[in-house]
C-alpha cells in the first residue's frame, strides 16, 4: 500500500516519498523497512534517531528536532490523534478473524423453548437453556453455557467456555472472553454462634449493558436481591472479580486482578489499575483514577482526582508519604545519634552534682 494512501486513510499531512510502499505496522523500536510506526509519547522519540520504520505517526504540531540528525530519510504524516490512527492501520493491516457463519453446530444442545435469532452463530458443544434468548448476528463460541432465562442482545460475542448463569442479561454488541463465569453466587454467609456457616439465598441477576467488553477469567457474582450492574460502554481486564450488588458506571475501564467487595458502587469514567482492591459499601466518585495496587477502603466522594497506595491517600499526599519513608534510614542514624548525644550531656551534667 503506498503511503500516500495511508495519508489519506487516516487523514493525515504527508511529508516524504508518496510513493513509499508501506506492508504493516510496529512499535517505534521495533519498526523495520516498509513499515508504518507512530510517536504519541514524547518519551519516545530518541527512536527517531534510530528506527528502521519507513514512516512515523505524529502528532499535527509535533517538534521533531531529532529528524535533522538521522542517517535516513523517514517520511511523516502528521495526524490530529498518532495513536488512534495506528490503531486504525492495525485493523486496515491485520484484519481480525472472520466470525462464524450464521448457524447451529450439531452438536450444540438447544432447549425447545429457547428463541434464536436466525442470523445467530452457535458453535460446537454449546448448552443453552430454557426460555434463552440469543440476538441478531450474536456469535457463541464452543462449550459456552447459557442457562435457562438468559437474554443475549444483538451483535454481542461470547468466546469459549462462558458461563451465563440463570435470568442473567447480557446487551448488544457485548464482548465477553474465554472462560468467564457470570451470575455465580455472591458470596453471601452468615456465621452461626457455633461458628459455621449458613448461606444467603442469591436470588439477584447480573446486568450487562450494551457495547461492554470483559476480559478472560473473570468473575461477576449475582445480587442477593436486584442486580449487580456493568454499566455502558465499560470495559474489564482478564482476571476480575466483581461481587454481588456491584455497579460498575459507564465507561469506566478496569485493569487485571482488580477485585470489588459486595455493594460497592464505583463512577462513570473510572480508571482502576491492575490489583486494586476496593472495600465493600463505598462509592467511588465520577472520573476517579486509582493507582496499581491500591487498597481502598472508604468512599471517594470527590470527581475527578487521582489516587493511589494502600491505604489509598489522594496522589500528591502519598507521594510526600513515599518522599519522608525513603528518609526514615537518615532519620534513624540522627535520632540515634541524638539520643547518644543526650546520655553523654547527661551523665556529664551527673558528675558535675
Amino acid at each position: 500500500m503506498r503511503l500516500s494512501e495511508i495519508a489519506k486513510f487516516v487523514g493525515g499531512i504527508l511529508s516524504g516519498d508518496s510513493e513509499t510502499s508501506i506492508t504493516g505496522v510496529a512499535k517505534i523500536e521495533e519498526a523495520g523497512t516498509g513499515e508504518i510506526t507512530f510517536l504519541a509519547d514524547p518519551r519516545y522519540k530518541k527512536y527517531l534517531l534510530t528506527t528502521s520504520a519507513s514512516a512515523v505517526l505524529v502528532g499535527r504540531n509535533a517538534d521533531l528536532d531529532e529528524e535533522p540528525l538521522r542517517k535516513r530519510s523517514l517520511a511523516t504524516v502528521r495526524v490530529d490523534d498518532p495513536y488512534r490512527s495506528f490503531v486504525s492501520l492495525i485493523d486496515l493491516f491485520y484484519p481480525p478473524s472472520a466470525q462464524k457463519i450464521a448457524g447451529i453446530h450439531r452438536t450444540a444442545v438447544l432447549a425447545p423453548s429457547s428463541v434464536i435469532d436466525p442470523t445467530a452463530a452457535i458453535g460446537p458443544h454449546v448448552v443453552i437453556g430454557e426460555r434463552a434468548s440469543l440476538g441478531a448476528r450474536a456469535v457463541v463460541h464452543a462449550g459456552t453455557v447459557i442457562e435457562d432465562d438468559v437474554r443475549v442482545g444483538d451483535d454481542t460475542i461470547l468466546y469459549a467456555n462462558v458461563n451465563v448463569r440463570e435470568r442473567c442479561r447480557v446487551g448488544s454488541r457485548v464482548v465477553v472472553h474465554a472462560g468467564t463465569v457470570i451470575g455465580s453466587d455472591g458470596f453471601g454467609f452468615t456465621k452461626s454462634e457455633e461458628g459455621t456457616y449458613q448461606k444467603i439465598p442469591q436470588r439477584g441477576i447480573v446486568v450487562i449493558e450494551d457495547d461492554v467488553e470483559i476480559g478472560a477469567n473473570c468473575t461477576i457474582d449475582r445480587a442477593t436481591l436486584g442486580e449487580t450492574l456493568v454499566k455502558r460502554g465499560a470495559k474489564l481486564d482478564n482476571l476480575i472479580h466483581i461481587a454481588h450488588n456491584v455497579v460498575i458506571g459507564e465507561h469506566t475501564a478496569i485493569a487485571a486482578q482488580t477485585g470489588i467487595s459486595g455493594s460497592t458502587k464505583v463512577g462513570d469514567f473510572c480508571q482502576l489499575g491492575g490489583q486494586v482492591g476496593l472495600t465493600g459499601h463505598i462509592q467511588i466518585a465520577d472520573h476517579t483514577t486509582i493507582g496499581a495496587q491500591s487498597g481502598v477502603p472508604k468512599s471517594i466522594t470527590e470527581p475527578g482526582k487521582t489516587y493511589m497506595g494502600y491505604p489509598a491517600r489522594e496522589i500528591r499526599r502519598t507521594w510526600k508519604i513515599e518522599a519522608m519513608l525513603d528518609q526514615l534510614p537518615e532519620l534513624l542514624q540522627q535520632l540515634r545519634a541524638i539520643e547518644e548525644r543526650i546520655a553523654r550531656l547527661e551523665e556529664r551534667l551527673q558528675s558535675l552534682k
